[in-house]
């Protein structure tokens, strides 16, 4: 686990490289190699966690140079894929190697064998080609920017803002503001993209100009398993669950766990214990006031005990919360309305005290069903049309206090699958967007077309499956893998995912859905599983969620007017105050906007550590900002 930085016709060195030393401690590496009329120059900070010895070290490439890679993340069958590439003379053992060796060999064809998180850059120098690449369910992010002279990629946006200088997009915050995340490729900014998760950036380095292109490589869900009894389907999830979490297991160094109240990380703590070859480190977040709908810390303690982990914890409060947001926001780099990412900061604080691994349990409400809103699909596919209709007028009458419910009624109305989903998604309606920023919104949309097209939604027998399939790679890897990443990397930590194993999602994804999800029943065959391995004590509990308790605290609106509704904040420029203030003062009336001021927080923070950041002069030395 690692942190990248490339370019093209853009050298570097230290002092940029070094911004993203806190994702790489043990290690660090620069290289510059002429390819063609380009000047290419790649740089890697190494947590070392896979081969700790020298032969990890990286950039690393082959013995003639002809081929070379920068490689963030974890490669859990590289030995598989090892054992298919002949006569290479290995130095080390880790996955790097194996990927670079892999690719010299077969180029990108690869790529969907790959089981792990990943985001790199892998050079070709005989054909002169440039690839970036990003895990099917972005995981790992990676950020580029290019006006076809040069080229700039990075994990972070921070290394590659000291690079290059560019200014915020409009239509990019009102999408922000619908969907509560940006999704790939877009950013704030006009010309700084991500890749997609499961998607190539390939960059043509023959000629005097930069040529680029995106290619998939992820491959559609398969729906074509034949039906089995519940019983097969119960032990064959079973043994493909356990397989996933023994294999993200490897490492050279002790793996801890991310440890909540619910079933789906005590499951993973179970399994991993089962297999791990030493006394596991759970860590739990909690708070300070007594929250009974958020704090986990003592189910997790229970769990804990149960399982046989050493257990840790710390607790926040809205003090601690406040004060720590303007520093969140700048790690995360992208504002975000999820307010567990404050949550995630202080407990990967803890668990970074005692190892550089640890795994969680996220992905299993997006892949098996264990969201409400999948729960409002199935609602849909049962009522008449008449019933919809109706819903779709009278829903914006009703004196729904509650986010979530009036987003789920009003919904429901829509027949068509895109706009129902968008309608799902969204954190503020198209006309609210208007009245904060006077600018339409009209991209978000778009960007849900586009998965929906390419994992082919409109085959896919159920909306519940077309829209878990479409979460998997949009609404996880963007919100809550990327402020994972971000946070956990902050504090020099890998976080791995083991219920987004490759195999594991593919065989779910074949499942008939009445495996997966049913009215008023939600992962189901994971749940029935996980009846076997833990005591009923846990699969009894009611699911509360990774949250904060923030209902609560943003009805202590001081604070928060003090911070939005300044006058002379770069915030201002872009939003009417007015609007801001009437979206408070609903929330401390007792309609719930805790995600809406959230979101508002984070741009904030957002756009003050914009307008700081681009204040900065460049490097001495260098001519880098455009």
């Amino acid at each position: 686990m690692c942190g990248i930085l490339g370019t093209v016709n853009r050298p570097f060195g230290h002092e940029v490289l070094d911004l993203l030393s806190h994702r790489g401690p043990d290690d660090s590496g620069i290289h510059s190699k002429s390819v063609g009329d380009h000047l290419l120059t790649l740089g890697q900070r190494r947590l070392a966690i896979q081969d700790l010895s020298s032969a990890g070290h990286q950039p690393m490439w082959t013995s003639g140079q002809r081929h070379g890679i920068i490689f963030n993340g974890e490669i859990y069958n590289h030995a598989e894929l090892r054992q298919r590439i002949l006569s290479v003379p290995y130095r080390g053992h880790s996955d790097t190697e194996t990927l670079l060796h892999v690719f010299a060999q077969r180029g990108m064809e690869w790529l969907d064998q790959l089981n792990g998180i990943f985001a790199f850059g892998f050079v070709d120098v005989g054909s002169r080609k440039l690839f970036l690449a990003r895990d099917p369910f972005g995981v790992k992010p990676i950020y580029y920017w290019t006006d076809n002279k040069s080229l700039v990629f990075s994990s972070e946006l921070r290394a590659l803002r000291t690079l290059v200088d560019d200014s915020l997009e409009t239509s990019h915050l009102a999408e922000l503001l619908r969907l509560r995340y940006l999704p790939a490729p877009d950013t704030l900014f006009k010309n700084i993209r991500k890749v997609r998760p499961g998607h190539v950036i390939e960059i043509d380095l023959n000629g005097p100009n930069l040529s680029h292109r995106e290619y998939p490589f992820a491959q559609r869900a398969n729906t074509q398993a034949p039906v089995k009894t519940q019983v097969e389907v119960v032990r064959e999830y079973g043994r493909v669950v356990e397989q996933a979490v023994k294999r993200q297991l490897l490492s050279d160094v002790p793996v801890g766990i991310l440890l909540s109240g619910g079933i789906d990380s005590a499951l993973v703590a179970s399994l991993a214990q089962k297999h791990a070859n030493h006394r596991m480190q759970a860590f739990t977040v909690g708070f300070t006031d007594a929250h009974s709908t958020e704090d986990e810390i003592l189910d997790a303690r229970d769990t804990a005990r149960i399982v046989g982990l050493d257990h840790h914890e710390v607790r926040i409060g809205f003090a601690e919360f406040l004060d720590m947001l303007p520093r969140i926001a700048e790690i995360v780099e992208e504002p975000l309305a999820t307010t567990s990412v404050v949550p995630m900061f202080f407990v990967s604080s803890l668990a970074s005290k005692f190892g550089k691994v640890v795994l969680s349990g996220q992905g299993a409400d997006e892949a098996l069903g264990g969201y409400r809103r999948y729960q409002a699909e199935l609602l849909h596919a049962r009522l008449p049309g008449f019933a919809l209709a109706l819903l779709k007028k009278i829903a914006p009458l009703l004196k729904v206090r509650y986010d979530a419910v009036l987003r789920g009624l009003e919904s429901l109305g829509e027949l068509e699958d895109i706009r129902r989903f968008e309608q799902t998604y969204s954190v503020f309606n198209k006309s609210q967007i208007l009245k904060l920023t006077g600018h339409h919104e009209n991209r978000a949309t778009e960007r849900i077309q586009y998965f929906y097209n390419l994992l082919g939604c409109a085959a896919l027998p159920t909306s519940v499956q077309r829209m878990t399939s479409l979460d998997l790679r949009m609404n996880l890897s963007d919100d809550l893998l990327l402020y994972t990443d971000k946070l956990t990397m902050h504090h020099s930590l890998e976080c791995r995912v083991p219920l987004l194993d490759l195999e594991l999602v593919r065989f779910v994804e074949s499942l008939p859905i009445q495996h997966r999800v049913g009215l008023f029943r939600t992962k189901i065959v994971h749940r029935k599983f996980a009846a076997s391995v833990l005591p009923w004590s846990i699969i009894r509990r009611k699911k509360k969620g990774f949250l904060s308790p923030t209902a609560k605290w943003f009805k202590k609106s001081g604070a928060l007017r003090e911070i939005l509704l300044q006058g002379n904040s770069h915030f201002s420029s872009y939003f009417d105050l007015c609007e801001v203030d009437r979206i408070l003062r609903e929330h401390a009336s007792g309609i719930n906007r805790e995600r809406q001021i959230f979101l508002l927080l984070n741009v904030y923070y957002w756009m003050s550590e914009n307008a700081r950041r681009s204040r900065r002069p460049a490097f001495s030395g260098m001519s880098m900002h455009i």
